[in-house]
């Protein structure tokens, strides 16, 4: 049972126009900045970020269906605020991991919780 439409929905409208100032600077948070695939459109999405060294996994709590995701895979990649500061990743690639090993314990638990088994993961682009 992934999170449904609805509550994306009211996540939208109310909780993210909150959070979209609070996550940058949030331990496990970041917002992850995109463009819309036809409209170019520049869209701030709070979300919860796990950190892998380079590798940066993102817990797809309402499925792989989402413009969201949808947009960072045709732009093959993404920015992210996290910890204040400007993250560019790179290489975006969804995988299924119904054992969420790349979630720490109590995260891990809670999506076990609402059943998330699928992932976005992606790589700091290196600087030069």
């Amino acid at each position: 049972m992934v999170l449904s439409r609805r509550v994306a929905e009211l996540n939208k409208k109310a909780l993210n126009r909150v959070m979209v100032h609070v996550a940058p600077r949030l331990p496990g948070f970041a917002v992850l900045h995109h463009r819309g695939r036809t409209s170019g459109a520049r869209y701030d999405l709070p979300i919860n970020v796990f950190v892998r060294g380079d590798r940066y996994v993102f817990a797809l709590t309402y499925g792989s269906d989402t413009d969201w995701l949808k947009n960072v895979l045709a732009q093959g990649g993404a920015a992210i605020t996290t910890r204040g500061r400007v993250v560019a990743l790179t290489r975006p690639r969804v995988y299924t991991d119904v054992e969420r090993r790349d979630v720490p314990a109590v995260p891990r638990w809670i999506l076990g919780r609402v059943g998330v088994t699928e992932f976005l993961e992606m790589w700091r682009v290196p600087t030069a």
